[in-house]
């Protein structure tokens, strides 16, 4: 139950940070999505979306791999 919590954990940011690309996509190639009345809004949320999915995700693997002492000697906790 515990690994199907965290598969939900991961996969949540990730959806929102793909989420994120499709829109800063959709915004260079000049398609405005309904909820967005500028496109620039649309280009701002879409990164804001995917550097805080991919950051949360990133984060969450640098956690897991500090706790079981994978990282270089900078990294772990003095």
């Amino acid at each position: 139950m515990i690994r199907l919590l965290a598969l939900l954990v991961l996969v949540i940011p990730g959806f929102l940070a793909g989420l994120g690309i499709k829109l800063m996509r959709d915004m260079l190639f000049g398609i405005l999505q309904p909820p967005f009345p500028f496109l620039w809004l649309q280009f701002l949320v879409g990164l804001i979306l995917f550097i805080g999915g991919l950051g949360f995700v990133a984060g969450f693997i640098f956690h897991r791999d500090r706790k079981n002492n994978k990282v270089q000697n900078k990294f772990k906790d003095k």
